[in-house]
């Protein structure tokens, strides 16, 4: 069964619940199986501090996860309008793969949390897209067929799915951020099963 990599950064939950549902999504789509992976915390000083395997959650994300994916989902909170540090270094590590462009033709799509409505969930997101752009990947968004997206109070845009998880972070996803997850999962799966077919 194919694999669609759904590989995100996490520091209080939400981005951890959003793969979740993300991974539910996908595996709608019949014959498609979710693999969720993590990264470590990038280290303030010089050596690694964190061990190669993490305490709970998701296993660290290597290369072999995103060369062997179908397709990729790709999350990160919100720092400043950007992705955060771990997910951006590991990313930086991903050259092996453009020069082989073992990416390139795949399909991609991302998602964010941020504490506060306008803490720049729509440039994170973008932020995000511009390294898949360069591995040559075809970005899947949320369209306005989605009748959650019309009407969500909370997150959801266009670029891929979001959540306001407030100022301490504790907010739970709602229905219609949770369903935008799903839907944004789903979609991707079957672009995945679409582009697949086109090749073969």
């Amino acid at each position: 069964m194919p694999d669609l990599l759904v590989l995100y950064y996490s520091r209080h939950g939400a981005l951890r619940e959003m793969a979740s549902q993300i991974a539910r999504g996908i595996e709608r789509a019949e014959g498609m199986h979710a693999r969720i992976r993590t990264v470590p915390e990038v280290s303030t000083v010089v050596e690694a501090t964190a061990g190669p395997i993490p305490d709970d959650g998701a296993p660290y994300a290597t290369l072999d996860d995103l060369q062997d994916c179908v397709g990729l989902a790709l999350g990160s909170p919100t720092r400043f309008g950007n992705m955060a540090a771990a997910l951006k270094y590991f990313l930086d590590g991903t050259s092996p793969l453009w020069l082989s462009g073992a990416l390139a033709g795949k399909p991609a799509a991302v998602f964010t949390s941020s504490s506060s409505a306008h803490g720049g969930q729509e440039t994170t997101l973008v932020s995000m897209m511009l390294p898949l752009l360069h591995h040559g990947m075809v970005i899947v968004g949320v369209p306005y067929t989605e009748e959650a997206l019309m009407r969500t109070d909370a997150g959801g845009t266009p670029y891929g799915a979001s959540h306001i998880a407030g100022p301490r972070n504790d907010r739970a996803l709602t229905d219609d951020e949770a369903r935008l997850c799903r839907a944004l999962g789903e979609r991707l799966a079957r672009t995945a099963i679409a582009l697949e077919r086109a090749r073969t």
